[in-house]
């Protein structure tokens, strides 16, 4: 059986979480306990105009807003995860 995250190494992905944060970025390490991101975009939807739906199609449509270099994610946060060119953007 293949490990569906590791098949996600390299790629861009959206990191999403049970509350108001995502994290959009390429998935360059996998642990037992983090996701570590590279040119990662942190983004809380309470801060900006967008609600997270919104704001990730905008993300699949104009390439992700770098706002942090490399970024640690907790696993324990994260409730999916997806490849950002998987995101259907209308």
């Amino acid at each position: 059986m293949s490990d569906p995250i590791a098949k996600l190494l390299n790629e861009r992905v959206v990191l999403d979480t049970a509350g108001s944060v995502l994290y959009f970025g390429t998935l360059v390490e996998v642990t037992d306990a983090v996701f570590v991101l590279a040119d990662a975009d942190l983004h809380d939807c309470r801060d900006g105009h967008a609600d997270k739906e919104t704001y990730t199609a905008e993300i699949a449509r104009e390439g992700v807003a770098i706002n942090r270099s490399r970024i640690v994610v907790m696993r324990g946060c994260v409730m999916s995860m997806s490849r950002l060119a998987d995101v259907v953007a209308e």
